[in-house]
């Protein structure tokens, strides 16, 4: 069984109904912190603006509705000690001076048939 076998697809819906982008995730949260990256960081976590984000469950009615948010950061520190230079993780943190971070808060579920 391939590793990617419970992946689910959500479709990112705009107010009036149409949508923009699909995000994969296995959970519907997950494909909410993808959408909310996206969402104009601000600087600081406590600075940034919530914006509501509803994604649809392919294949279903199912609307899952989060508050997502935004914010730039300094990426992690890297011990030098324990660096590796082949380690793709250990080298991209070095040279960025911010990374983009994102929060969801859930907010419900609605499905299309009640609408």
């Amino acid at each position: 069984m391939p590793a990617d076998s419970d992946k689910r697809n959500f479709a990112l819906r705009a107010d009036d109904g149409e949508e923009e982008s699909v995000f994969s995730g296995s959970t519907p949260r997950q494909a909410a912190l993808k959408a909310a990256r996206r969402i104009d960081p601000a600087a600081s976590e406590n600075e940034a603006d919530r914006k509501p984000i509803r994604l649809r469950e392919k294949g279903t009615h199912k609307i899952h509705i989060y508050e997502g948010w935004s914010w730039k950061e300094s990426p992690p520190e890297v011990d030098m000690d324990e660096w590796d230079a082949e380690d793709p993780e250990d080298v991209w943190m070095n040279q960025v001076d911010e990374i983009t971070k994102a929060n969801v808060s859930k907010q419900g579920v609605e499905h299309l048939d009640d609408l």
